[in-house]
């Protein structure tokens, strides 16, 4: 477990997170980034906070003891199928249980998302559809909350009706777990991101993802045989024409974590 601890703010509140990295690094994010831990944290994170880092792929998890200390959780998105069986995914599953219960806050991103769908009894499996790669519009839900409902609540009147969002996946959730609700969708992924109460948000895309990461996990799964040239370039065309809304996903995200302050959108 690696400790990131940012600059302090005189005041504010000390928080801690837990990243639980479900990929290992690639050598583009190691040697851009020094790895995907400081995407993570420079994405999410705010000065005087720390941000406890957890190789899940290698079945390094919080102790029960520990799980405590933590004011949220980030899972992050993975190569592997959220619906495998490998004891590490079962461990990760086992553990969003637990949070669950304890009604901690966990954010889980493209893997991350369909592992909390998986764990709490939702389905999940490759879309029918092929890879979607590239940045998407997504459709955002016209909520209807009861007051009292947290971060959506503050938030609902902020949320412009549609956004784009960085997406590199082929898995996707095919019904989301009992008592979740859909809170965006898209042309070809129908959970784009669900809720259960105010503690789990799962978002199918990758808020945290600079364009320069995209085009290099497409070029990795080009020199794979993965994807074909033609996708490859309509990606880089698309990148030089549009972007995510990236700075609006960000503050999403930091309102769930952080749900007692205030980022306005």
């Amino acid at each position: 477990m690696v400790a990131i601890i940012a600059n302090a703010a005189p005041g504010k509140k000390s928080r801690r997170f837990a990243l639980l990295m479900a990929a290992r690094d690639s050598e583009y994010v190691l040697k851009r980034y020094g790895g995907y831990r400081n995407v993570f944290v420079a994405a999410f994170g705010d000065a005087g906070e720390t941000w406890d880092l957890y190789r899940a792929v290698d079945g390094e998890l919080p102790d029960t003891g520990d799980v405590e200390k933590y004011d949220g959780f980030v899972i992050s998105g993975s190569p592997n199928d959220a619906y495998a069986d490998d004891e590490w995914i079962l461990r990760l599953c086992r553990l969003i249980r637990d949070l669950h219960a304890q009604r901690k806050r966990v954010l889980g991103i493209c893997f991350g998302h369909q592992v909390i769908c998986r764990a709490l009894g939702g389905r999940v499996a490759k879309s029918s559809t092929g890879w979607d790669i590239g940045i998407r519009e997504v459709a955002v839900a016209n909520l209807s909350l009861p007051r009292q409902c947290g971060f959506l609540e503050a938030l609902r009147d902020q949320l412009p009706p549609r956004a784009k969002i960085t997406e590199i996946h082929q898995d996707e959730v095919w019904e989301v777990p009992a008592g979740a609700e859909v809170l965006a969708s898209s042309a070809k992924t129908g959970v784009e991101m669900f809720r259960v109460g105010e503690h789990l948000l799962g978002i199918q895309g990758h808020p945290e993802y600079t364009n320069d990461i995209l085009v290099s996990l497409v070029n990795r799964l080009l020199g794979a045989g993965s994807i074909t040239v033609s996708v490859a370039e309509a990606v880089k065309r698309q990148l030089d024409a549009t972007g995510p809304d990236r700075e609006f996903w960000l503050k999403l995200c930091k309102s769930f974590l952080k749900a007692d302050e205030s980022y306005s959108i």
